[in-house]
C-alpha cells in the first residue's frame, strides 16, 4: 500500500493548479488498445529514435531537425532499414542536416531489427505494445532496455508516452514524491524501485479508476515547482 490515498494527491495537485478544471484540462488521455494496434511499426522506430538523440541536448534542437531525420532514413521504412549496409550508415551518420552521431545512429537498424523481430512474434510491434498490462509496464521498459539498443532509463517510457501508451514517469519530481513517501529508496532503475513503484502506481489506479498517464501528471502537479 502506498503511504499516501490518491484523494489526498489529487486535493493537493488541484489547490496548486487553480481548480480541478484547470487541473483536468492539463490531463493526457492515452491511447486505447485498438488505436495502440494502428499505429505503424515504423512510427515506434521513429519515436525511439528522437528519443535516444535528445538524450543529452535540448529536445527542441533536434525537433528543429526531425524533418532532415525523416528525410535522411527514409521515415524509418523498418524493411529499408534492415537492407542498408554497414557503410551506408556510417555514410548517414556524415550528414551535415541531422546531429552528426554515428553511435545514435547505429541504434536504428538495432531497433528496427526489435521492432521487425516483434512484428513476427505478435502480427505488430504496435500490438505487442498495445496487449502489454499496465500493471506490468515496466516489464515494457525493461522488454526495451534487453531487446533494444538505448533504449533504458528514461528513454523507453518517454517513447512509450510520446505515442500514447499508458505509463506512468519517473520524472525528478515524481522521484523526489515517491523517496519522500518512502516508496522508494535505491537507484531509480533497480528492479527492487522499479517493482515499487510499479505497485504505488497500481495501487492508486484501483483507489481512482484513472491512467497510469493521468496519475502520473497529478502526481507532478502535486509536488515541484510547476505551480500556476
Amino acid at each position: 500500500m502506498t503511504q499516501e490515498k490518491f484523494n489526498q494527491i489529487y486535493h493537493r495537485a488541484t489547490e496548486r493548479k487553480g481548480g480541478e478544471l484547470n487541473l483536468e484540462q492539463r490531463l493526457t488521455i492515452p491511447l486505447n488498445n485498438k488505436q495502440l494496434t494502428l499505429i505503424p511499426d515504423h512510427r515506434w522506430l521513429a519515436e525511439f529514435t528522437q528519443k535516444v538523440f535528445q538524450c543529452g541536448i535540448r529536445w527542441q534542437v533536434v525537433r528543429n531537425k526531425w524533418p532532415a531525420f525523416e528525410a535522411a532514413f527514409f521515415e524509418f521504412d523498418i524493411e529499408k532499414m534492415g537492407l542498408m549496409p554497414t557503410e551506408m550508415w556510417e555514410r548517414k551518420a556524415q550528414d551535415a542536416t541531422i546531429i552528426r552521431d554515428l553511435k545514435k545512429v547505429m541504434t536504428i537498424p538495432e531497433n528496427a531489427n526489435m521492432i521487425h523481430r516483434a512484428a513476427l512474434e505478435y502480427g505488430s510491434f504496435s500490438a505487442m505494445v498495445a496487449d502489454w498490462p499496465e500493471q506490468n509496464i515496466i516489464g515494457l521498459w525493461l522488454y526495451l532496455k534487453k531487446q533494444g539498443c538505448r533504449l533504458g532509463g528514461k528513454t523507453g517510457a518517454y517513447s512509450l508516452r510520446g505515442l500514447g501508451k499508458d505509463t506512468f514517469l519517473l520524472t525528478p519530481d515524481i522521484e523526489a514524491y515517491l523517496r519522500h513517501t518512502h516508496i522508494i529508496d535505491g537507484g531509480r532503475d533497480t528492479l527492487k524501485s522499479l517493482h515499487a513503484a510499479q505497485n504505488a502506481f497500481n495501487d492508486w489506479q484501483q483507489q481512482s479508476g484513472r491512467s497510469l498517464t493521468q496519475i502520473s501528471q497529478i502526481i507532478a502537479f502535486s509536488v515541484g515547482d510547476n505551480r500556476v
